[in-house]
């Protein structure tokens, strides 16, 4: 994962798993009114985009184009680049600015819509703006009330930013820090809308971290429907030299009876997620009486359990299990199914428990008839839009 002290263009590094270009371009590509996502890239860049976007399979998004010696040049060159396709309107937004809103685009997009020929979202400033003179002191006190800060996307009526780029080009002017400013010197008014103070750039190592934090954040409140579900199977012994539990094959003197593979650890933990979910049971599922799990991997059941809620955008925060029997002992294998109960539910493996205890010698599991097993899941699921209204 790359990290702050990485030396790579800010647009490419790591970003709560996932680039920050991915999250910029992921915004755009999700806005219906948005045809085409063009990236202006360095000469360089190339692997480091390819490695970036790879996980964006969109056909909105274009190869990218190698841009200029400046942000100027930069921008002319994606434009020229889309001449061909002439569009009605053109956004042009900071890369690393993976923050943006649906809302802050549409509303611009609104405005293009209504005859405005190029529009600014910003933010009104709310700090008290002092000047600083040679020798460190206050000098003045700016009047903020006609104060606002620039962030992108802006918004242009394509033909008109083009031939602005051009003509500055023809003119050899290569001063303009962005694009309303080339038109504000072509006399082109430029209307202000709403932006976002969400839409933070990344600049420094601090924007980094706070962008990290933002994201957590934003998936613990998005996730803040916490569920528990408690799941509870038994098998009786039978005839064999192994049991399977929780995916691991352990040598004994008999082994566990059962439709599928009588793995009872796993069954346990089914259960437990269906519970959690509130969708049935392992036997509504996959139904004992079915031939089609005739000695089936338990393994299945549960992958299919954890895809059932990552289907409703939820995810698994922990799984702990007892399993009660007078023996195989285990302990000496408790590590292993740790391990593997973790590969399948895709779960770090400090987030799964695995424990194990008697019965004193007392019923079917002291008798060493069978071997028991408990297991309560813990599951995050987003909240629905109505959640609030139907529990106050």
């Amino acid at each position: 994962m790359m990290t702050e002290t990485d030396s790579s263009p800010k647009q490419y590094r790591d970003l709560v798993g996932k680039s920050v270009l991915q999250r910029t371009c992921e915004q755009f590509i999700a806005n219906p009114r948005i045809d085409r996502v063009l990236c202006v890239i360095h000469a360089d860049d190339r692997d480091l985009f390819q490695t970036a976007t790879a996980r964006l399979d969109s056909t909105k998004l274009l190869p990218p184009v190698t841009g200029g010696a400046e942000r100027q040049e930069s921008v002319r060159l994606g434009l020229e680049a889309l001449a061909d396709m002439n569009p009605d309107y053109v956004l042009i937004h900071d890369g690393v600015r993976p923050f943006v809103s649906q809302e802050v685009i549409l509303r611009v997009l609104d405005h293009l819509d209504s005859d405005h020929p190029a529009i600014l979202p910003a933010v009104k400033v709310s700090d008290t703006l002092k000047t600083r003179g040679a020798t460190g002191h206050i000098e003045g006190t700016v009047d903020r009330s006609k104060i606002w800060a620039a962030q992108t996307p802006q918004g242009f009526a394509f033909e008109t930013i083009l031939n602005a780029h051009r003509t500055a080009l023809a003119t050899d002017q290569h001063h303009f820090t962005d694009d309303t400013a080339l038109m504000e010197h072509n006399d082109v008014p430029v209307l202000i809308v709403e932006g976002d103070g969400a839409n933070i750039k990344l600049t420094t190592p601090q924007d980094m971290e706070l962008g990290r934090k933002q994201l957590r954040m934003e998936a613990t409140h998005m996730l803040s429907d916490i569920r528990t579900g408690t799941g509870y199977d038994v098998h009786a012994f039978e005839e064999g030299d192994a049991v399977l539990l929780g995916g691991v094959e352990i040598p004994h003197s008999r082994k566990l009876k059962g439709h599928s593979d009588a793995d009872v650890v796993l069954h346990a933990i089914t259960d437990a997620l269906f519970g959690a979910l509130a969708d049935g049971d392992i036997g509504s599922h996959f139904p004992p009486s079915d031939p089609k799990w005739k000695g089936a991997a338990s393994d299945q059941f549960l992958v299919y359990a954890v895809d059932r809620l990552k289907a409703r955008g939820g995810k698994l925060a922990h799984v702990d299990v007892t399993v009660v029997c007078e023996r195989p002992k285990i302990g000496p294998h408790r590590d292993s199914m740790r391990e593997r109960i973790s590969q399948i539910c895709s779960l770090p493996v400090d987030r799964v428990a695995v424990k194990a205890t008697t019965s004193e010698r007392l019923g079917f599991t002291g008798r060493e008839e069978g071997i028991a097993a408990l297991s309560t899941v813990t599951i995050r699921l987003p909240l629905p839009d109505d959640y609030w209204d139907a529990h106050d």
